[in-house]
């Protein structure tokens, strides 16, 4: 079958979804799993925005052998050499320039003329071609762009040495008819694009994403992108996995497939999850919590005589154990090790410690630990927050009928911060509390709490996003007492709040880029 080349751009654009912000060690746990599923190319993020940018892709150039990894420039210089010197450790370099190239950007944007875009376009990819064999160019706002000026561009980019021409539907307006229709005119009409790879990258705004791109494989493209769980600018990108799962089972349709190991899908998608504070929708397709969940009699009775006829794709397939062997209070360390192991993780022995110590805290408050449960464990280990601020004590009382709460914090040079207020309810009061004890204020711009399993005595999960200056952080918590796990939510996104603006401090400068 005809071999359709992953790149993923989770790393930059997926960090571009507002409220995320990934450290470098974040960004590197990201990229070694994203190399153990498979990918092809990884966009490890855009040099020029900042100098920790430039950290970043440095380190994940370093680490990530098996995998090519690009960095994003627009089409000047100072953006190509800032790319350069982050790539330098890779062993498979690729420089990614951007260029808008519709009418509206070339008019609103760029202010540019057509033939000024070209002149742009050839310039520095013959720029870029002096420091890197493989150059992906992209033109920006393709899918709004006129079809005879395409063909101009996309000819003047191969003669220019780019190795990949990437044309986006940056906005998410194109139809599927329209946009396969458009690649099929390019392969038909732009003579030498045989000699390189075609490439499409789609967002969500009209959730067409996954649509769009698979009716650009069907129509000759060689090379998708997209992001793992579809995070990204606005509603999204592409979610990766939902292209190669289609291709996988519809393999009669596309005669196409990705060299993905499809059993590390879920597991990259609950580090991603977690790593980013996004939450992944319980529906979603292949990775969402009721993805392979039946409640119907009619289909439980079906699926007791064969999976098939309500399933087409098996848990298995993407990593998740069809076993759901319930933990409790008298497991031991090795059969709780032994479930983490089946369920896809790979903890050290300080970290099987850590999960089993929480582990016997839960099963002294509820009767049956089930998977989600483990999960929630697992992933709580697993994301290692910068510990600014953590909670020592809190109490809650309710004195003359209004919730009064006190809150006890330390800090990391184990100084201890204290504050009692009383508040409309016992969630702003405890907010309210937190922000009296450290001097501080934030907007709490959404609070959001499910249930991490079924039960009375369930983990309760909590996120919140707040706002200061300008700026949203995410933060989440999980506990069986929701107050607890809301002011863990609270006080990690505060924690990120305040790493981030270390960061900033020391010089960088906040870029955001969307192709």
């Amino acid at each position: 079958m005809r071999k359709i080349h992953v790149f993923d751009t989770t790393l930059r654009d997926g960090e571009q979804s507002p409220g995320v912000h990934l450290t470098t060690d974040e960004k590197v746990k990201i990229a070694l799993q994203l190399e153990k599923l498979g990918v092809d190319r990884i966009e490890a993020g855009f040099p020029a925005s900042s100098p920790g940018e430039i950290v970043s892709v440095k380190e994940v150039s370093r680490v990530v052998k098996n995998a090519s990894i690009a960095a994003l420039s627009r089409a000047n210089q100072k953006d190509i050499e800032a790319a350069r010197d982050a790539l330098k450790g890779a062993a498979t370099p690729c420089l990614h320039i951007v260029l808008a190239t519709s009418p509206i950007h070339r008019k609103y944007k760029l202010n540019m003329t057509k033939e000024q875009v070209l002149e742009a376009a050839e310039s520095s990819i013959r720029y870029g071609k002096k420091y890197f064999n493989e150059i992906e160019f992209s033109c920006e706002d393709a899918s709004r762009t006129e079809i005879e000026f395409l063909y101009e561009i996309v000819r003047t980019a191969i003669k220019a040495g780019a190795t990949v021409v990437n044309l986006p539907d940056t906005v998410g307006y194109a139809s599927p008819e329209t946009f396969g229709h458009m690649f099929k005119q390019i392969k038909e009409n732009v003579p030498g694009i045989e000699k390189i790879l075609l490439s499409t990258h789609c967002h969500n705004d009209l959730g067409m994403a996954t649509a769009n791109t698979l009716a650009a494989i069907y129509n000759g493209v060689d090379q998708i992108e997209g992001t793992i769980n579809g995070i990204g600018e606005r509603a999204g990108n592409t979610a990766i996995e939902e292209v190669a799962l289609a291709l996988e089972t519809r393999s009669d349709v596309y005669q196409a497939k990705t060299s993905l190991v499809l059993n590390e899908i879920y597991a990259t998608s609950r580090m991603v999850s977690k790593m980013t504070g996004m939450m992944v929708q319980r529906n979603k397709a292949i990775v969402g919590d009721h993805a392979f969940s039946h409640e119907s009699g009619i289909h439980q009775d079906g699926m007791l005589k064969e999976p098939t006829t309500y399933e087409i794709i098996r848990p298995e397939t993407i990593g998740i154990a069809s076993s759901t062997l319930v933990l409790g209070k008298h497991s031991g360390r090795h059969a709780l090790k032994e479930k983490i192991k089946s369920m896809g993780f790979d903890l050290s022995k300080d970290e099987i410690t850590a999960v089993f110590h929480e582990f016997k805290n839960l099963v002294d408050k509820k009767k049956y630990v089930v998977d989600e449960d483990i999960r929630a464990l697992v992933d709580q280990q697993m994301v290692h927050d910068t510990e600014g601020f953590s909670l020592t004590d809190i109490s809650i009382v309710y004195p003359n009928q209004q919730a009064e709460v006190s809150v006890t914090l330390e800090d990391r040079t184990s100084n201890v911060y204290e504050a009692t207020v009383q508040g409309n309810g016992a969630i702003d009061a405890l907010f309210q509390a937190i922000d009296q004890a450290i001097d501080t204020t934030f907007s709490l711009e959404d609070y959001t709490i499910r249930s991490n399993t079924a039960g009375k005595d369930a983990l309760g999960e909590v996120y919140v996003v707040l706002e200061k200056d300008g700026r949203e952080v995410q933060g989440r918590g999980i506990d069986t007492d929701i107050i607890k796990a809301s002011a863990q939510a609270y006080i990690k996104a505060i924690n990120r709040y305040y790493e981030n603006r270390e960061k900033q401090q020391v010089g960088s400068s906040d870029y955001s880029f969307t192709i």
